[in-house]
């Protein structure tokens, strides 16, 4: 049976990526640090037998314990802090070094695993590689327009170098690898401190706090349901045809972030003022993804709508 390999397993997707292929009868191995990720999120999972946590720092070596196995023949690379919220403990502008690293040095190391067990890779890149983008929607050939030293770098240029070195691999190496553009994501097991704007304003909304919006809220985001995100992370690595791919996944419903806050307040039925911020630094004016390549290569669009996503949000942010 083969095994696969998730870096980043205990965070919001990666849980989620491990319970999924675990229900496909894959064997699972998950690596996370806990920086950012969280035991509780894949506390379900230990008692399975296919499932194995090693706790271990991605910027070094990888571990003897992975080294020595045998059946993995697959990596999912999702490790890395992702949130901009500089008030988060868990966002990537506080742990900058760490998120520079792990993009670079330890997307090395899986590479270089890829490279010596003939396995398939998939790097989960970002939307963020896009900056402040000046075309929209966003497909996979724009270049971006990223401010290659501002607040926000430490994300956006790790990921941006973590790409380069996957094709890299791809053309020298001949490497099974292919990238992963993620455009926002939320739903089930998002972490209240995690800095993200839906888990920001559902705590917010359901505590009866002050909803902050940053700016005039008219920045533009698209919100892409867990389900479907993990539908197209799988597609994207098991597909045929896929090496070599970069490929957008999320939602194209574009929405401003002042109507997500109204949305939430209304689905919370909640008595929270919306108050304005300002602007944090390098922030993007819109995010809408072109997904035509993965609807033509993947066969996989986004299909939960934002009021079915958020409405299973909020009842699970209720249930915690």
């Amino acid at each position: 049976m083969e095994a696969v390999l998730v870096t980043g397993g205990a965070g919001f997707i990666g849980s989620h990526l491990c319970e999924k292929l675990l229900l496909d009868e894959y064997r699972v191995i998950c690596l996370d640090n806990f920086i950012t990720g969280s035991r509780q999120n894949i506390q379900q999972l230990i008692s399975n037998r296919k499932f194995q946590l090693v706790e271990h720092d991605l910027i070094e070596p990888l571990p003897k314990e992975i080294l020595d196995r045998q059946d993995i023949r697959s990596i999912f690379h999702l490790a890395s802090p992702a949130s901009p919220n500089k008030k988060s403990p868990k966002s990537y502008i506080n742990h900058p070094v760490e998120t520079l690293l792990v993009n670079s040095q330890g997307t090395y190391h899986l590479l270089e695993y890829a490279r010596k067990i003939h396995g398939r890779f998939l790097y989960a890149s970002s939307s963020e590689i896009y900056g402040d983008p000046k075309v929209s929607p966003q497909n996979e050939s724009y270049f971006g327009n990223v401010n290659p030293n501002g607040i926000r770098s430490v994300y956006d240029e790790a990921k941006r170098f973590g790409e380069a070195l996957t094709m890299a691999y791809v053309r020298t190496h001949d490497v099974d690898g292919r990238i992963v553009r993620i455009f926002n994501t939320y739903g089930p097991r998002m972490q209240k401190d995690d800095g993200r704007v839906v888990s920001n304003f559902i705590t917010q909304a359901l505590s009866q706090k002050p909803i902050t919006v940053y700016g005039e809220g008219k920045q533009t985001r698209s919100f892409c349901f867990i389900d479907d995100m993990l539908n197209g992370l799988l597609k994207a690595l098991f597909t045929q045809n896929t090496k070599g791919e970069v490929i957008n996944l999320g939602n194209p419903d574009e929405r401003t972030i002042l109507e997500l806050a109204n949305k939430i307040k209304s689905l919370t039925q909640s008595s929270s003022e919306i108050i304005f911020e300002g602007l944090s630094q390098d922030d993007p004016k819109m995010r809408k993804p072109d997904i035509q390549k993965a609807k033509n290569l993947l066969q996989w669009n986004s299909e939960v709508s934002l009021d079915e996503g958020l409405k299973k949000t909020i009842a699970y942010f209720k249930s915690v």
